[in-house]
């Protein structure tokens, strides 16, 4: 019996003293420091850390500030903030998920138009053409589905917000991506001819003069039809080619 009391009185103080040490624990527990901060706070704080480019630690407190303060003018420009901090971090679909859900959320917002321009920008990050153009990188070759993506939202930019600041260079970038796309189909012509698929690069090149009429491409479109026709035997068809090659592209052989 002495025994039995003695192993009891060792398991009560075993699991006085597990409780002991968790409650211990449980007080060591650092609180969230953000807890008392009001909006202004929390927005001061998040913009600190977008200058230092420590986007998601800004976007972080984005959340915290959005979550807090839903209907303040503060959550609105969180939510714009977000979406600018996953441009940043190269997310491009993060960020215009969260550009989707502001416009949806606030299609009145006197920066939606920034918005818009922003979508398009994360839809194709464009690091090279238009803005510069890094050493051996062919925008042409980049994905069309993400090319096609950028002009439609820069499309819905001029056509929602023709005279907003951002208008000129959405324009701008429009016109580069329709040479790109142009660009893109014409490669894919290119290789279909040199593999002797001419059905496949005839369709190809069609795709581009018709979608891309005025883009530079045209004219090694219309070369492509001319050899793919001639190694078809098909020479009436190469013939017309030509003619519209010599006749809007002279200088090209």
């Amino acid at each position: 019996m002495l025994g039995w009391i003695q192993k009891a009185s060792r398991a009560v103080m075993l699991v006085a003293l597990v409780a002991a040490v968790g409650l211990a624990g449980c007080g060591t527990v650092e609180r969230d420091p953000t807890s008392k901060w009001d909006a202004d706070r929390l927005y001061a704080e998040a913009r600190g850390e977008m200058e230092i480019a420590n986007w998601q630690r800004a976007r972080e407190l984005l959340e915290r500030l959005e979550s807090r303060f839903p209907f303040t003018r503060h959550a609105q420009q969180a939510q714009i903030e977000i979406a600018y901090t996953y441009y940043k971090e190269g997310d491009g679909a993060q960020a215009v998920t969260a550009a989707d859900r502001f416009l949806k959320l606030n299609p009145n917002h006197v920066n939606a138009d920034y918005v818009q321009y922003l979508k398009g920008l994360a839809s194709f990050s464009d690091d090279i053409g238009l803005l510069g153009r890094l050493a051996g990188q062919d925008p042409s070759t980049r994905d069309p589905k993400a090319m096609r993506e950028a002009f439609d939202a820069f499309r819905e930019l001029l056509a929602r917000y023709p005279n907003s600041r951002y208008a000129p260079d959405g324009r701008a970038r429009m016109n580069f991506l329709i040479n790109s796309m142009a660009q893109s189909e014409v490669n894919i012509a290119r290789y279909y001819l040199r593999r002797g698929a001419y059905v496949a690069a005839i369709q190809r090149a069609q795709g581009a003069l018709r979608d891309y009429q005025a883009a530079p491409a045209a004219a090694e479109a219309l070369s492509i039809l001319v050899s793919s026709y001639d190694a078809l035997g098909m020479p009436d068809l190469r013939d017309d080619a030509r003619r519209v090659l010599d006749r809007n592209f002279p200088n090209k052989q």
